[in-house]
This record gives structure tokens, C-alpha cells and sequence, in this order.
């Protein structure tokens, strides 16, 4: 690559002694090194980061030139979106990417009627750009004057309104090549680079659940629940789990071509022993493309390591067969198979309905006794036990867990050896994103309730409420 003077840097959130890359800012970055006159690195920050040492960082990075920074995949952390405002204050050009951008840009339905909700971000950020990232191509080799031209774009005009502009479709040829060497980490002041030791490769965009939308059936909290009322329900058009912002913000696009597919397997580093490295297959359905992947490989002359799957537990069930010819195939191979995530969620029917998650308690259960079942007959190249990496989705509390539900969950759990194997040793409480569907669910409650629950960043504290009429 030939020296570039100009810099861009994307910032993301990132975890405290992991090593992981970070396949849509890195892809992004090998976008932008790829095709314009800007040299760019993805810098993981993690909340043990300290902001001061960061905004030095970034000042010793760029030097005297103005600052140009991206942040991509947050996870709603307000220290980050303050760095944003304090960068754009100072005179960068800050942008906002990813994942909800354009709605985390725009703020949450209704705020400018009802200032508790989310106001949205864009006082932090010079603008957002929503859907892929070659849309920022064009927008570096014009400069910043004139970003209203451009396909994906969120901005405000003159007159203080936010303009949107629809993304451009997804292309097969911006998704063949990452560039793994792109991510750093802070240290001191200054960022230095990460070895990465686990990839991704992306075989299909969205989710199948998010394909068809649905009118779906959402309980109210139990704590508004008066003991002698009837059950009470909310009503929502939703598509895909109602939890989950990114079956909002993308849906399911469908799979990426297999000659893209190709390139990103051939462009995974390698490990010491010369096979590539370890890397999860991002495919929401993995199991029927799984052999084909393999053998893909093999035709390349590609030596791979270890495949980590992330999959619902109905789409494990129904691929089941296909997954133990994989596994004979992978034994032959000296391949590992990892289902480094299945989206259980929970093991109550009332609380798997309420997420829309698609699938019963029964559905769960069929799901770990099938995988238990397998681990005996590949017990060196199938995993899916935490000590082995996996991380299964359980999330608690939610809003629905009544002394009943909470005695049947942890009758499962007992009853199951759960605990065992399969739960996490930390749960994840449930996360309401203010443009998923429950985020829609909460405030149709606000209204007929005329109670408030708390906004923290770009969530909704559904665990926190306040009575309008006592204020």
C-alpha cells in the first residue's frame, strides 16, 4: 500500500483481554484503505479505557491534521457517544456507523412530544451514514462541504432538520477482503496493534426470523399487573425477535455470494501451525451450508482450525443430521466445530413468547439433549460447553418474571443440570433498544399507563418507572 498522509480512525467497543477481530469496522477500514486517498485503523476500546488517554491518543495519532473518526458497534455506551461530542465540539469530523445508526441518529419515535426519550445523536456527530460501508468512498474524495449528495447519509440541514437519504443495496465485491491487521488497542497514549486470534466470515446478512413480519402478543410487566385485573397484552407488528435491534435495522438480506465467501476464507491469517486461525461463521442458519464451506476449503488448499457457530435452537434441531455428517467430516479434517452460541434466551414458554423468539421451552430442551448426545461421539472436535468458549444467550431479569414463572425456570434448571453445561456463569438482563419492537412495546405502555420508564443512552430502563401524575 502506498504511503497516505490523510488518517481516519473507527472507534468501536471491545472487551477487556480478548483478542477478537471486529469484522464490520475491519471490513469498513479495508474499504476505505482500499479505494480512497485515507489510511484508516479500527481502535477497540474497552470500559477500563480511560477517556483522557484516549482523546491523547487520538491527538498523537492525527497530529496536526483534523481528526476524522468513525464509531461503529457501541453497544449504546454513552462514554462513547460523549467522546463523539467532545471530538466534534473541538472541530472533527465525527460519524456515525453501524448498527442502528440511523435511528440512534434520528433518536427514539416521538422524543420531540415527549422529552424523556432518547433525543438522538446528531449534537455528537457531523452525520450518520446507514446501510454499507462503501457508501463513504464517494463522501472522502469530495470532502465534508457537500455530504447532502450522497447515498446513506443522515445530516442535519440548515434549518436544524435531519435529512435521510436511502442506502445504496449491499454488493458481493466490497465484502470479499478484510484486512485483519487493521485493529489496535489503546496503550498508554498510543495505539498499538492486536494479534487477533479469532476471525469472522460473513456467509449471510440478517437473520431467516426477521424475513416475515408478524402481529405478535406482548404480556405487560408483572409489576403493573394488579393481582384481581385481567391479563394485559400489547399488541406490535414485529419482525424477527422482539429484543433484537439488529432484525430491526436489518431484517435478513439473504446469503453473500460464494466467490466473496471464498475470498474471506482465503484472506484469514494463519496460526503458528499454519492453518488459519479460528473464526465464527455469521450465518443465523449455518448447519445446511456447513459441508459446502468445508469443501470450499479443501478445493482452495485452505487448512482450517476450528468453525464457531451462532445459531437458534429450532435451526440446530432441524439441520441436526447435516451437522453429525459435518462432524464426521470435521474428525477426518482435524477441524473443530464449536456452537459458540445457541440463542435459548430462556427456558419459560410466557417469557419465549413475549421475546418472540419463535421457539418453546420443549423446542430448548430437544436442542441440549441433542447436543449432549453428539459431544460423546466427536468429543475432540465438537463443542459446546462454556469451558470450551461457548457463551449460550440466557436472559434474566426480564419484565415477566413473576414468583411462578421464576419457581418453573428454576425447577428446569435443577431438573436439567442447566448449570452444568449450558447457562452462562453471568446472565444477560434483558436490553431494550428504543427501535427494537419491545422498545415500541414500552412506550404504547407509557401512554395507556401514563407512567415514564427511564432512558439510559440509546436503551430504555424497563426496570425503572416514574408515575406523570405524582410529578
Amino acid at each position: 500500500m502506498a504511503h497516505k498522509t490523510k488518517k481516519m480512525v473507527i472507534i468501536s467497543g471491545y472487551f477487556s483481554g480478548e483478542s477478537y477481530g471486529l469484522l464490520g469496522p475491519q471490513m469498513a477500514a479495508t474499504i476505505i484503505n482500499d479505494h480512497t486517498d485515507y489510511h484508516a485503523i479500527v481502535v477497540g476500546v474497552t470500559n477500563e479505557d480511560h477517556p483522557q488517554a484516549l482523546k491523547a491518543a487520538l491527538s498523537r495519532h492525527f497530529k496536526d491534521q483534523r481528526k476524522v473518526v468513525g464509531f461503529s458497534s457501541l453497544g449504546g455506551r454513552p462514554d462513547l457517544f460523549e467522546l463523539a461530542r467532545e471530538l466534534k465540539a473541538t472541530g472533527a469530523v465525527t460519524i456515525l456507523a453501524g448498527p442502528q445508526a440511523g435511528p440512534d441518529y434520528r433518536g427514539e419515535v416521538g422524543w420531540q412530544t415527549h422529552p424523556h426519550r432518547f433525543r438522538g445523536l446528531s449534537d455528537h456527530f457531523s452525520f450518520a451514514l446507514h446501510g454499507p460501508a462503501q457508501q463513504i468512498v464517494p463522501v472522502l474524495a469530495a470532502g465534508f462541504d457537500r455530504i447532502s449528495a450522497f447515498d446513506g447519509i443522515l445530516f442535519r440541514d440548515n434549518d436544524d432538520r435531519i435529512i435521510e437519504n436511502p442506502p445504496i443495496p449491499w454488493e458481493d465485491q466490497y465484502l470479499s477482503t478484510v484486512d485483519w491487521g487493521t485493529l489496535y488497542r489503546l496503550k498508554g497514549t498510543v495505539f498499538e496493534p492486536v494479534t487477533i486470534t479469532t476471525a469472522q466470515v460473513l456467509q449471510q446478512i440478517g437473520c431467516p426470523h426477521a424475513a416475515r413480519c408478524r402481529t405478535v402478543s406482548i404480556d405487560y410487566p408483572c409489576g403493573l399487573v394488579k393481582a384481581d385485573s385481567q391479563p394485559l397484552a400489547i399488541v406490535i407488528d414485529q419482525k424477527g425477535c422482539s429484543f433484537c435491534d439488529v432484525a430491526a435495522d436489518k431484517g435478513y438480506m439473504g446469503s453473500v455470494d460464494e466467490s466473496a465467501v471464498q475470498a474471506q476464507l482465503a484472506g484469514l491469517p494463519a496460526g503458528s501451525d499454519g492453518r488459519k486461525i479460528s473464526f465464527e461463521l455469521i450465518n443465523e442458519n449455518p448447519l445446511f451450508r456447513l459441508a459446502g464451506l468445508i469443501e470450499m476449503a479443501d478445493e482452495l488448499s485452505i487448512t482450517l482450525s476450528q468453525i464457531n457457530l451462532t445459531l437458534r435452537a429450532d435451526y440446530l434441531l432441524k439441520g441436526l443430521r447435516r451437522l453429525e455428517g459435518v462432524l464426521e467430516s470435521a474428525r477426518k479434517k482435524d477441524i473443530r466445530i464449536l456452537l459458540s452460541s445457541i440463542g435459548f434466551e430462556s427456558f419459560d414458554d410466557t417469557i419465549l413468547k413475549n421475546l418472540n423468539k419463535g421457539v418453546t421451552r420443549q423446542v430448548n430442551l430437544d436442542a441440549v439433549r441433542a447436543i449432549r448426545e453428539l459431544k460423546p461421539k466427536f468429543p475432540a472436535h465438537f463443542g459446546y460447553l462454556k469451558e470450551e468458549g461457548a457463551n449460550h444467550g440466557f436472559i434474566h431479569p426480564t419484565p415477566w418474571d413473576h414468583p411462578e414463572i421464576a419457581c418453573e425456570i428454576n425447577k428446569t434448571i435443577s431438573m436439567y443440570r442447566l448449570s452444568q453445561d449450558i447457562l452462562p456463569h453471568h446472565s444477560t438482563p434483558l436490553i431494550i433498544h428504543h427501535a427494537s419492537g419491545l422498545g415500541e412495546w414500552i412506550r404504547q405502555i407509557e401512554l395507556r399507563e401514563n407512567i415514564e420508564f427511564e432512558r439510559i443512552g440509546t436503551t430504555i430502563g424497563w426496570w425503572q418507572t416514574a408515575d406523570r401524575s405524582l410529578l
